[in-house]
């Protein structure tokens, strides 16, 4: 187990977006929730402070902090979908109810948190010895919100 955990900072939603996060993600579960002992800023005694949980066996730690920082693209979790079908589903569910889908297979959920859903193929593309060949590859992402694994791929034979 790494002693490096994401730490994530939410307004009031923490315990929500744990729960959501984990029914998305086979092996993934709520670990660990600590209720406030006392009165802080933007937090009242009893409610949710911070939820430790587990994505596909990632840690991860979340915290209601109040609304002094937000959550930006700055910081992103990439998954790794290795099919169509697994990047359409996830895709759908994180924009569904406030999701907003960027570009390049990005995207942010209705809680502010950024997302990569890229399948694994896309990075061998991009790497290919023929700068010709990942260039193409690149045009194609660019033009893409969702990626489209059989587009990035005819996108590379030309």
């Amino acid at each position: 187990m790494s002693r490096i955990t994401p730490f994530l900072w939410f307004h009031d939603r923490a315990e929500q977006a744990a729960e959501f996060y984990v029914s998305l993600f086979p092996d993934s579960r709520i670990l660990h929730t600590v209720h406030a002992a006392s009165e802080l800023p933007d937090v009242e005694p009893g409610q949710v402070l911070v939820v430790e949980f587990e994505l596909d066996g990632q840690r991860i730690r979340a915290l209601n902090g109040g609304p002094s920082f937000t959550l930006d693209e700055a910081f992103s979790l990439v998954v790794d979908a290795p099919t169509q079908e697994e990047i359409d589903r996830l895709w759908d569910a994180l924009i569904a109810d406030g999701g907003r889908p960027s570009q390049c297979g990005w995207l942010r959920d209705r809680f502010g948190l950024s997302w990569q859903i890229v399948p694994p193929v896309l990075n061998e593309l991009l790497a290919d010895p023929d700068p010709e060949r990942a260039a193409r590859v690149t045009a194609a992402m660019l033009t893409m919100g969702k990626l489209d694994i059989a587009a990035l791929l005819a996108a590379a034979e030309g």
